[in-house]
């Protein structure tokens, strides 16, 4: 299986964004596919999606929330 959709919107998923997300447009978008969860940009909701496991995205998730990622 490859890791990534092609086309995001041919998928013809239901997306959802957190209510977390501001009105700029600059927002990460998920949907269940495939017993995988997808990613896509929704600047770009007609390009590529990235697709990972529900363990990887479950220790991403957690990774956010912990901070791993802030910036200095």
């Amino acid at each position: 299986m490859k890791p990534y959709l092609e086309s995001a919107a041919e998928a013809g998923l239901e997306w959802t964004k957190s209510s977390y997300s501001g009105h700029n447009g600059n927002c990460v978008e998920v949907a269940p596919h495939d017993h995988r969860i997808a990613t896509r940009d929704s600047k770009n909701p007609t390009g590529p999606a990235l697709l990972f496991t529900p363990a990887a995205w479950s220790a991403f998730v957690d990774a956010v929330a912990a901070g791993e990622f802030d910036q200095a």
